[in-house]
């Protein structure tokens, strides 16, 4: 694929406000149930695990992200992205977290620093998933974890999609520069050098959530 040129990139993420997520949790009852499944399914996805150092990457304005000091109360989390408004934004609201503008395609961290490295819904929005994958592969410690999720490209998730981008959702137009169907994203995690311990699915089929291992 052709990297878009930062300028469009930079564009396109100027379509979503920084309060996109708290606005969408408030005021949209879709929003709403989508998120809460997805936080319901993590939740349980991490039951007796403990992690002292997580990174959240494509943290967007931090929702996600605070959240995680709910089942984390005593680990150091940060987060990252390459939308500076978003980051401003998650630094006032949050400033008991730790959140850095930065491109996921070269993460600043040293190899083998996280217990815990999630991308939830991002994978799909960058230039060159294979390299941010090694990127998330080299951070993270030997013995760590990696939840990586993305709609999984279904007919149902299509539809809706479809139907959402006509309405609320025309704020993310051009902004999936991959339209993955999750078998694909499956064959670039395998190339990335994780180890798949779990592919599990979510809302109804329409979101997938890897379990990766080094």
């Amino acid at each position: 694929m052709t990297k878009p040129k930062e300028k469009t990139l930079t564009a396109i993420w100027q379509q979503v406000p920084a309060d996109y997520y708290d606005q969408g949790m408030q005021n949209n009852f879709l929003q709403f149930i989508w998120h809460r499944q997805k936080w319901t399914f993590f939740r349980k996805l991490m039951e007796g695990v403990k992690f002292k150092l997580i990174l959240d990457v494509g943290c967007a304005s931090g929702t996600f992200t605070n959240r995680l000091t709910e089942l984390f109360p005593q680990a150091k989390i940060y987060g990252v992205d390459a939308y500076s408004s978003a980051i401003k934004f998650a630094q006032k609201k949050y400033p008991h977290l730790n959140f850095l503008k930065a491109d996921a395609h070269q993460l600043p961290f040293k190899q083998n620093s996280f217990d815990l490295v999630i991308c939830y819904e991002t994978i799909e929005h960058v230039v060159d998933p294979l390299q941010v994958l090694r990127q998330m592969h080299r951070i993270l410690k030997k013995d760590g974890l990696a939840i990586l999720a993305m709609d999984s490209g279904n007919l149902m998730f299509r539809t809706i999609w479809w139907f959402w981008g006509k309405t609320k959702g025309r704020v993310w137009e051009g902004a999936h520069l991959h339209p993955f169907h999750h078998d694909h994203l499956e064959e670039i995690v395998q190339k990335s050098g994780f180890k798949i311990q779990q592919k599990k699915f979510s809302h109804f089929g329409m979101e997938v959530v890897f379990v990766l291992k080094k």
